[in-house]
């Protein structure tokens, strides 16, 4: 919330959390290759959550795309309709306080009845089938959410197995986007697996990474020998609606042909959903194939669209994932990495136990504060947890088992990396707070190499072929001409390779081809949209999400640049106009402030910027009535509530701000409305009541 200082520690754990996130997500979506358990990552994210909703303007720094850009093997398909995610809860309690969340939201009378549907999360590869005149036109993956792979011709190739149909019936309508999970069954992984280890193949950890792997064979003779299984259970782009419900839409998915869960239900309350995940899990180990949870969802679509979407995820469904699992195992080391912004994050090395089948080496200790409450030291037995706050978590110390003479951990009081001093932040109270920090910053090796994977990841430049490794070979090249040490120095590697007595090509992992693909890959980037060269910057505190807010609360790149520079500057006009902004509060003002402060960084900004060209931030479409415009309700709203009011201006292209400004165009008030009418009042700013504002966008 604006206005309201997030604790530096706590800042620094999401921004942890965020790229934890991201980088899991691009090993489980891009390359089938999880190296944590679904358990482990939903822990992440469940932290990262918990994070928000008691600091909400931490929101606003995390990213809102879901899994990760597709892996290139494959041509991309862009969805008309973006493939979501969703989140998660991990009790009946949880359960309950996200029913509860959803009746606030709409303001639905405790008396009337609120039916969710509730259905087993299957643990597969996620799918949409676009269907055109009843036809199969193609298939995709999730992707990122926005974009994903054209895998059309290996679903062909396994209709038969997974009673996807190639011709939809005539009561289908004219487009059709039927979307679902693709899974494999316990028997039938165990019968691949058998026979990738005769042949000397590779074996698959577990059925959902084998569903994956068959999928995006390049060659769909291979995809034609996996006995690959489909559940259709929810739709993208539609140009009619067969029903208007959830459990409708389901049930029209049948009657077309596609093999629906028969354990979906409808719950007309969250003691029947509760119930009814009861009933799932004692069913799991009979089902043949696997589950992590059961999802929930309104069953009135009208509603559904009455609550919309957070930054990842529908407002009215949520995935209920089983309980956790434990093992002891002893704890060799502690380990510090060094992140982008110089977090020292301790890292528990574990002799490797299994915890419910999923091998467990790693775990984070988050903290020196989290080490001193567990009082946990090298060489102790440790109770690890594969779900939790953070995972794979660390929960407690078996201390019987204690190993004489094991001393307690002493934080490093200087970089492990570059030797520069470590320093403690104080707290937003100026309490010492949980984070120490290295001050090296960019003349620390390791900030620099994780400002430049930053820069190159997925949500921000997105640069194919420059991976960990990649990044690690040119912070550290031989040939010093051919060094990245900073953004710029990617743009200019092509030409500098030209002039080079030693080529790149001749390097140990490269030939001509993957060099020329890397150069075109880089040269597809000098043309990149404001939102993603604001987040490519790292600047500390400022997400995907914040990226997008102030990109288009500034417009164009001169135009972000000349605030920020002014707000580093201090002026007073600077801070009211970024203050103004909804969800921008005091971190990220002091982010912008500290990042465009340093003459070295601005001497690097300024080097990349000439490389480039910034695209100005997308304008909403121009048929809305108040796209584009930065809107202030204020009041008790009667028709509806203010998230709601917020989430459906924001739908429409409009700016909502906390504050009345002279940039703001209309304010909206209710009852009760106070000082914010006569700011309104003495700005000339016009002022609708909500009936007035229902009219304007159309009800």
């Amino acid at each position: 919330m604006a206005g309201v200082p997030v604790p530096p520690a706590l800042a620094a754990e999401h921004a942890r959390l965020a790229a934890e996130i991201a980088e899991h997500d691009r090993r489980y979506h891009q390359e089938d290759a999880p190296v944590i358990s679904d358990a482990e990552y939903d822990a992440l994210r469940r932290r990262l959550e918990r994070l928000e909703a008691e600091h909400p303007a931490l929101r606003s720094m995390a990213g809102g795309t879901v899994g990760a850009a597709p892996s290139g093997k494959f041509a991309k398909i862009r969805h008309a309709v973006p493939m979501l995610s969703l989140g998660n809860v991990f009790s009946g309690e949880e359960a309950r306080d996200f029913v509860a969340r959803v009746r606030r939201f709409l303001d639905w009378p405790a008396e009337q009845e609120l039916a969710f549907t509730a259905e087993p999360k299957i643990d597969g590869l996620s799918l949409s089938l676009r269907y055109e005149s009843g036809a199969l036109v193609h298939a995709a993956t999730r992707g990122d959410g926005a974009e994903g792979e054209d895998v059309t011709a290996n679903i062909r190739a396994v209709l038969a197995s997974t009673g996807i149909p190639a011709q939809l019936p005539a009561e289908a309508p004219a487009i059709a986007e039927i979307r679902g999970e693709i899974y494999l069954g316990h028997a039938d992984f165990a019968a691949i697996n058998a026979r990738q280890a005769e042949a000397g193949g590779k074996v698959f950890a577990n059925p959902r990474n084998a569903a994956a792997g068959s999928l995006r064979q390049i060659d769909p003779a291979v995809t034609a020998g996996r006995p690959l299984r489909f559940f259709a259970y929810a739709w993208g782009e539609m140009s009619a609606m067969p029903a208007m419900t959830q459990s409708g839409m389901v049930a029209a998915f049948a009657r077309w042909g596609f093999p629906t869960n028969p354990l979906m239900r409808r719950c007309p309350d969250v003691e029947a959903l509760l119930a009814h995940y009861s009933a799932i899990e004692a069913a799991r180990p009979e089902l043949g194939y696997d589950i992590d949870g059961v999802v929930y969802k309104v069953d009135d679509l009208a509603l559904q669209r009455r609550l919309g979407f957070v930054a990842r995820a529908p407002r009215w469904a949520v995935a209920h994932k089983f309980a956790a699992e434990r093992a002891v195992t002893r704890l060799n080391a502690i380990e510090i990495q060094v992140g982008r912004t110089g977090a020292l994050t301790p890292v528990a090395k574990l002799e490797p136990v299994t915890v419910g089948g999923v091998v467990v080496a790693n775990a984070t200790l988050h903290n020196a504060d989290e080490i001193a409450r567990l009082d946990v030291r090298v060489g102790d037995f440790v109770v690890v947890q594969r779900a939790g706050d953070v995972i794979p978590q660390v929960v407690e110390v078996v201390a019987e088992r204690r190993p004489e003479g094991a001393q307690p951990y002493i934080f490093p009081a200087h970089c492990p990396v570059c030797g520069s001093p470590v320093r403690i932040e104080a707290t937003g109270s100026g309490a010492e707070g949980a984070v120490r920090r290295c001050s090296g910053e960019l003349a620390c090796p390791a900030q620099r190499i994780e400002h430049l994977r930053h820069f190159v990841s997925r949500r921000a430049f997105d640069i194919e072929g420059l991976g960990e490794k990649q990044i690690e070979f040119f912070y550290e090249c031989p040939v010093e001409h051919l060094r990245v040490r900073e953004p710029a120095d990617i743009f200019t590697l092509q030409a500098r390779n030209e002039t080079s007595l030693q080529k790149i090509e001749n390097f140990e992992g490269f030939g001509k081809t993957s060099v020329a693909n890397l150069f075109a890959a880089i040269a597809a980037r000098r043309t990149i949209s404001l939102e993603r060269f604001i987040f490519a910057l790292g600047i500390r505190h400022v997400g995907e999400t914040t990226a997008k807010i102030l990109a288009r609360a500034a417009g164009d790149w001169p135009a972000f640049a000349s605030l920020a520079r002014r707000i580093a500057a201090g002026e007073a006009d600077a801070e009211a106009e970024l203050q103004a902004i909804d969800q921008i509060g005091p971190s990220v003002r002091q982010a912008l402030a500290d990042f465009f402060a340093r003459p070295e960084t601005g001497a690097m900004v300024a080097r990349l910027v000439a490389e480039l060209t910034i695209l100005p931030a997308e304008r909403p479409a121009a048929e809305s009535p108040v796209a584009g415009k930065t809107l202030v309700f204020t009041g008790t709203l009667e028709r509806m509530t203010r998230d709601e009011a917020k989430a459906r201006a924001e739908s429409l292209g409009a700016k909502v701000a906390g504050s009345v400004s002279k940039k703001t165009d209309l304010v909206v008030a209710g009852p009760g409305a106070g000082s914010k009418l006569d700011k309104a009042a003495e700005l000339g700013v016009k002022v609708i009541s909500e009936a007035e504002w229902l009219t304007l966008i159309g009800g």
